[in-house]
């Protein structure tokens, strides 16, 4: 009876090797055509968005150069900004919700992301900074890396949930290849999308984007981009780590100023000008006016010259409103560009402002400032850290992260993109329902707020 039960053991013990065999190799055969597959989707999304980051970077230099070389189209200002317009409000269907729209169809949207998006913003961008608009150019970027890696999907007949994947990557080569940094890039793309929570089935696809599009602006292009110095770091200390914390502080309340005078001014621009038309044209006359009332162009354009000088001398201690308030009234008025590039300028001129308060380095505090006020206004403390190792280096890595992750929790849950939806909330003591978008969170922390009725307590 003993051999007969041993033998069964035997025999069973057997068909379970061969069984773990075959379902390791299964396994192993799974994953290997996962990575293929997305190395092959991530990769033409890259190769796409690459080369559409290409023209626009070398088309934003040649309408720079010549708005710099024409003083005068700053006065033409009123009319792009009405074309543009007029041509979204013509031709643009649902494209007028620009980052956004990508955001809602990764998290649960049913429409669909137009190609024409793309070359709209692209013209509306290039209008905005020929004419003297102050705007970026990461919204231009992740715009038309979507609308690309929609194009993209449809072509090849993806899946539901690989468009989703294909819409990040396109969110990750586009950012990616427009800075120069396929690390950001990568996380940017998974960390936007909800406050909190990381999509790590995107991971791989976003870093084959990233990396693509980076690889192809530079290599297959040859665009090169803007890389800063911070100089010498300071020991670390509890005095100096406290006074990262204080400047990290004001980073992140600065970037609430800029997030909700944004958005205050496109909810009182709608009011106030019902036609889209009309509302752009009487902004770029605000624009032209506060350019006279100044008395310089400081705050045109990118705030390329801005952020250079922020890292090399001592900058006005006012800069960093001045070019938030003239990139508030742009994007406020409907013009188009993006926020990034803006907020870097704001941060670095802060914190050029802060270095003498604080007697720290001027071109170190700058860089905090930089990477810090992005964070807060996009809440993607990670991909902001991994921007700061991209562009500074890694001597001041902890620092850098400390100052994301104060300025992220001082940033609450406002931000640039209302669609960013709130996956853990920053502090239990602020409960937010997951799934809450940033731009319902008022209207929900109002109603809290609210004294319950005695008819509503019984």
């Amino acid at each position: 009876m003993n051999i007969y039960i041993t033998k069964g053991k035997k025999k069973m013990n057997a068909v379970r090797q061969k069984w773990a065999q075959w379902a390791e190799q299964r396994v192993f055969a799974a994953l290997v055509g996962t990575l293929l597959k997305w190395i092959v989707l991530g990769s033409g999304v890259g190769i796409l968005s690459g080369t559409a980051s290409a023209f626009f970077l070398k088309s934003l230099d040649y309408v720079t150069d010549v708005r710099i070389a024409n003083p005068w189209l700053l006065f033409l200002l009123p009319l792009g900004g009405a074309l543009v317009s007029f041509l979204y409000m013509k031709v643009g269907k649902n494209s007028g919700k620009g980052n956004n729209l990508i955001l809602e169809q990764i998290s649960s949207g049913n429409e669909t992301i137009p190609l024409r998006m793309a070359p709209l913003v692209l013209f509306g961008t290039l209008v905005t900074h020929l004419f003297g608009g102050s705007a970026g150019r990461e919204g231009t970027a992740v715009q038309m890396g979507g609308s690309l890696a929609e194009w993209f999907g449809k072509i090849i007949r993806v899946r539901p949930t690989d468009r989703k994947i294909l819409l990040i990557c396109g969110i990750s080569g586009g950012f990616g290849s427009i800075f120069g940094t396929p690390l950001a890039g990568t996380v940017f793309g998974l960390e936007v999308l909800a406050i909190g929570l990381i999509r790590h089935e995107a991971l791989i696809p976003a870093f084959v984007a990233a990396f693509t599009g980076n690889l192809v602006t530079t290599s297959f292009w040859g665009v090169s981009h803007i890389h800063y110095h911070i100089g010498a770091v300071p020991e670390l200390t509890w005095i100096v780590v406290l006074k990262v914390v204080f400047a990290a502080i004001l980073f992140g309340l600065t970037s609430i100023l800029f997030s909700e005078m944004t958005h205050a001014l496109k909810k009182g621009y709608a009011k106030l000008f019902k036609n889209p038309v009309l509302k752009s044209a009487v902004g770029g006359v605000v624009i032209i006016g506060l350019v006279y009332l100044l008395g310089t162009r400081d705050y045109l354009g990118l705030g390329i010259p801005l952020i250079q000088s922020s890292f090399t001398e001592i900058v006005s201690p006012f800069a960093f409103l001045g070019k938030l308030v003239f990139t508030s009234l742009t994007l406020g008025a409907g013009f188009q560009g993006g926020e990034v590039t803006p907020l870097f300028a704001i941060g670095a001129t802060l914190g050029n402002a802060l270095s003498g308060f604080l007697h720290l380095y001027t071109p170190f505090l700058a860089g905090l400032g930089f990477i810090s006020v992005f964070c807060g206004a996009t809440n993607t403390p990670i991909a902001c850290f991994l921007m700061g190792i991209e562009l500074f280096g890694a001597d001041a890595a902890v620092y850098m992260f400390m100052a994301c992750l104060v300025s992220y929790l001082f940033s609450g849950h406002t931000g640039i993109y209302t669609s960013q939806q709130i996956g853990v909330s920053k502090s239990y003591l602020l409960p937010i329902p997951q799934g809450t978008t940033l731009s319902a969170v008022k209207s929900i922390v109002k109603k809290k707020d609210e004294p319950v009725s005695a008819a509503e307590k019984r």
